[in-house]
């Protein structure tokens, strides 16, 4: 009877382990900041739904319509981050700058918030902030320098 038994070894020894991992690389993208994808597409999730979660639908109409349209558009970001990612961790500025935005919104677009929106906006703009500035910081790392 032949023995069938595999063992695991070193796969260094492989004949193809640098065409292995030339193909592993190209398709992780040189993308270290995949666990990032996640959370940004939760966050735009959570600022399409926060009106109704936090039920100022009818005291701040046009923060509703507005954390509708920036929650879909971090939402759509997240899934380019995913999608493509290579053309799109340089729009991670551009994300920091939509945090910046989510923390001042409600003074410029709301009519007297109340502390809870108020809140609210903060806390999802810093994280847009981070999760962005994390993006960018490590897009930059990664790319190849000439």
């Amino acid at each position: 009877m032949a023995d069938v038994s595999h063992t695991r070894g070193d796969i260094t020894s492989h004949p193809d382990v640098s065409e292995m991992r030339a193909r592993y690389a190209r398709m992780l993208g040189g993308r270290d900041v995949a666990l990032v994808d996640g959370p940004v597409f939760l966050l735009g999730l959570y600022c399409a739904a926060s009106p109704w979660i936090l039920h100022y639908t009818t005291s701040q109409p046009p923060l509703v319509t507005h954390n509708l349209i920036v929650g879909i558009a971090i939402g759509l970001l997240a899934l380019g981050f995913t999608r493509a990612p290579e053309r799109m961790y340089g729009l991670s500025w551009a994300f920091c700058a939509v945090g910046i935005w989510m923390i001042i919104a409600p003074w410029v677009v709301g009519t007297s918030p109340d502390t809870g929106v108020v809140l609210n906006n903060i806390i999802i703009g810093a994280l847009a902030v981070v999760l962005g500035l994390m993006c960018a910081v490590t897009a930059a790392r990664s790319t190849p320098k000439p």
